[in-house]
């Protein structure tokens, strides 16, 4: 019998699962049922199929499951949809004796926001056998009762429900008495013990037998206790209620000790078999925690408040018993009254925070349910937010709501709502319950910088330093972090055939402006840039404004006499030849100095620091070198500073034609060494000529017995100058110090010629002895070759 009642319940188990395996026609709710007791990880359902959803769109949207209590008994497997069960449910300790039992849960999906509700109803299994409250009852019964008569019993208790609860009656075998099963009205069952012969005291004064509850499992439960039966001696008149039910109608919450009635019974007897008490019986254990009775008076009272919300009434057996034995039986229905007593549940399921400022109307931000234990008017409830707020409130089913935009949003207006959502039932005083929940607004870039200023006019000083602050530009942005960053940027823009970037710059990060070069009034005494401020929105908004530049002029340029000319055959301060230099960085990292570093005569030249200007610091002289040689260091002023040096090389000569101008070469360092003996044979065989040739000179002119001077002089001028190829009117007669012909460079850029420098003819001068040659004027030309070498 014990296989075959397990294999009933194999298969009932059996058949649920492949129930619960095909989904109900899902309406407004989803509904499923599950086993109490069923293991932790049982698959219950695949949610994702009920949806009409595939499961990887369940698990996109982030579906998760929220339950109403307090326990979490099932699990979401988002990436197959499948719900199994998490915690191992107990039907008895959650629903008790309702029926159905029903676990409600929510189903939330993300992306759009969407809820479903669901419920499970949790099956009944036979884990529970009926139990008395007392495994003994006495039964004092008179010997004259007649056969036919009843006696109520005290009923089992069995936690289970429907076909699981007690079901069946039964007692030991015995002679005199039968058991009925009865049912009340609330669907439970009870045991009459039916007298089926009379008694006799004095044949046998006691009757004992047991008393066997049976529920309606498979295999069946069973409880038992014993009862003994006391025969007493004659007593003809059973005591008579004056009512068979007494029905009372009180609210919940009543005080303890309240009267809920009183009930009377009389006995036609005298004495002892006269006096009737009365009792509970038929007691459940809730009953007897709830219920007492005066068993002289009748009166029935509270043991402690009730709770409409837990039960709704309750039915009591009350015996009337004489002195004698007999005993009569009534019924009290007690049906409880709700009281608005519960204040609304709010419970807030979901929240969206923060939500940009663009968000369109209708924007679903919070989902909430609202519960209210009471019933009628008292558990119908309104939910509600402040006005004059861009939000409401919409249902989206019987107790669920959704918080939606309702108006456009504004971060620079308002950037963060504190939104109160009250929930008010409608009973007779309303109660209410009010959450707080928190939105912020996120920026998006809606804003564009805006200047201080509607333009700006900045003035500096002419000749000032490169690298001087002018002023400052300025705007803001309504905007926040990085849209409400701002950076600045000059427009291209030209003046004087030049940039103006290369006038000013701009500092990106605080809108600091800076003169790039020194200014000069003379050359220009104002212009106007177009300065951008942009944010760091994407796509970035900006904005531009008129930056007006204005020179303040210096006195810094003495007179100049144009008329007579002022002659002079070498010069101070006389601009020789100027280094310019570029630096491809930008800002600190390109201001450039110049500096001399070694020099054949230091006291010969001086060098611009800003501008690379070589000028000569003393007029010239017959006692200075002919060849002079610089070494200029150009430096930046970045961190860690760069440089870079050029060599140049000087000659200085006393007059020179382009006609027949010869290359001068400038020997590379690595030459100097392989030339230098060829360069003593020639000079040691010119001086050998020079003095032969002197002396054919010298008698020749002493055998011409001094001719007068214009023949010596055109005589010497054409021997001389025919020698060397110069002509001779190098020098013009129209006044000392005026240069005919100009200085002329040839240029050879051949890549691994020694002679990649500038060339030059140098004149040869010849000493007159006659006093007008000596007049004639000394024209210096300084020329110079190039050579750079760069390094770091």
């Amino acid at each position: 019998m014990c296989k075959l009642g397990e294999i009933e319940v194999n298969m009932q188990v059996l058949s649920l699962i492949l129930f619960l395996c095909v989904p109900e026609v899902r309406t407004e709710t989803l509904r499923y049922a599950v086993t109490e007791e069923t293991g932790s990880g049982s698959f219950v359902t695949n949610i994702a199929k009920d949806l009409g959803l595939k499961a990887e769109k369940l698990s996109a949207r982030q579906a998760r499951i929220i339950s109403e209590g307090k326990k979490q008994y099932f699990q979401l497997d988002r990436s197959t949809g499948d719900l199994f069960i998490q915690e191992k449910i107990d039907r008895e300790e959650l629903c008790g004796q309702i029926d159905p039992c029903l676990v409600h849960f929510e189903i939330l999906l993300h992306s759009p926001l969407q809820s479903y509700r669901a419920e499970v109803s949790v099956y009944d299994i036979n884990d529970h056998s009926p139990v008395f409250l007392n495994n003994e009852f006495i039964l004092k019964i008179s010997e004259s009762t007649m056969p036919g008569n009843r006696f109520l019993l005290e009923s089992a208790q069995d936690l289970d429900v429907s076909n699981h609860s007690l079901q069946n009656y039964s007692i030991s075998s015995n002679d005199y008495f039968q058991i009925y099963t009865r049912d009340r009205s609330d669907g439970r069952k009870y045991a009459e013990l039916v007298l089926d012969k009379p008694l006799d005291r004095e044949e046998k004064p006691e009757i004992s037998f047991t008393l066997i509850a049976i529920d309606g499992g498979s295999p069946p439960r069973s409880g038992t206790a014993r009862i003994r039966v006391m025969v007493l001696d004659i007593n003809d008149n059973n005591p008579v209620f004056s009512r068979l039910l007494y029905k009372v109608q009180i609210l919940e919450n009543t005080p303890e000790d309240y009267l809920l009635a009183t009930v009377s019974a009389t006995d036609l007897d005298e004495g002892i078999n006269g006096e009737i008490s009365y009792s509970i019986i038929q007691n459940s254990e809730e009953n007897r925690q709830t219920f007492k009775i005066n068993p002289i008076t009748g009166e029935i009272r509270l043991k402690r408040p009730l709770d409409f919300e837990d039960r709704e009434n309750y039915e009591i057996d009350i015996q009337g018993m004489d002195g004698g034995g007999l005993s009569a039986h009534c019924k009290v229905l007690v049906e409880l009254l709700d009281m608005n007593d519960n204040a609304p549940e709010v419970t807030i399921t979901s929240l969206t925070s923060p939500i940009p400022e663009n968000s369109q109307q209708g924007r679903v931000m919070a989902l909430f349910s609202v519960r209210d234990r009471d019933s009628g008017d008292n558990g119908k409830t309104v939910c509600s937010i402040e006005d004059e707020l861009p939000f409401t409130v919409r249902k989206v089913s019987k107790n669920s709501y959704s918080l939606v935009t309702e108006s456009a949003l504004d971060r620079e207006r308002l950037s963060e709502y504190n939104i109160t959502i009250t929930a008010q039932d409608l009973g007779s005083p309303s109660l209410a319950t009010a959450v707080t929940i928190t939105v912020k607004i996120s920026d998006i870039n809606d804003n564009s910088p805006v200047f201080n200023e509607a333009s700006y006019t900045m003035y500096i000083r002419e000749n000032n330093g490169p690298g001087i602050k002018i002023g400052k530009v300025s705007a803001i942005d309504s905007d926040s972090e990085q849209n409400a960053k701002v950076t600045y940027s000059l427009l291209p823009a030209e003046v004087g055939g030049l940039l103006l970037l290369s006038y000013i710059s701009i500092n990106s990060e605080n809108g600091n402006v800076y003169a790039l070069r020194s200014m000069d009034y003379e050359q220009i005494r104002e212009f106007q840039v177009t300065v951008r401020a942009a944010d760091g929105g994407s796509p970035p908004l900006s904005s531009e404004v008129a930056v007006r530049v204005v020179i303040i002029d210096d006195n810094d340029n003495s007179p100049f006499i144009l008329y007579p000319l002022q002659n002079s055959s070498s010069p101070a301060n006389d601009l020789v030849t100027k280094v310019v230099a570029v630096d491809r960085d930008s800002g600190q990292n390109s201001w450039l100095s110049y500096r001399l570093l070694k020099a054949t005569d230091p006291s010969l030249f001086t060098v611009g620091s800003q501008n690379g200007e070589i000028r000569t610091s003393r007029p010239l002289n017959e006692r200075d070198s002919f060849k002079q040689k610089l070494l200029i260091l150009t430096k930046d002023n970045g961190e860690p500073s760069l440089s870079t040096t050029a060599t140049l090389n000087f000659l200085v000569v006393d007059g020179f034609s382009d006609a027949y101008m010869q290359i001068f070469e400038v020997p590379s360092e690595e030459e100097k060494d392989n030339t230098l003996t060829t360069y003593l044979v020639i000079a040691l065989a010119m001086i050998s000529f020079i003095f032969l040739f002197s002396i054919v000179v010298f008698v020749i002119i002493k055998g011409c017995k001094m001719r007068n001077f214009s023949e010596k002089y055109n005589s010497a001028c054409s021997n001389f100058y025919g020698a060397n190829g110069f002509p001779g009117d190098l020098v013009g007669a129209s006044g000392p110090g005026i240069l005919y012909e100009p200085c002329h460079y040839e240029v050879c850029l051949t890549n691994g010629s020694s002679n990649s420098e500038f060339k030059f003819l140098r004149p040869i001068s010849f000493l007159a002895q006659n006093s007008e040659i000596d007049k004639l004027p000394l024209l210096p030309c300084l020329l110079f070759s190039l050579d750079l070498s760069c390094w770091g």
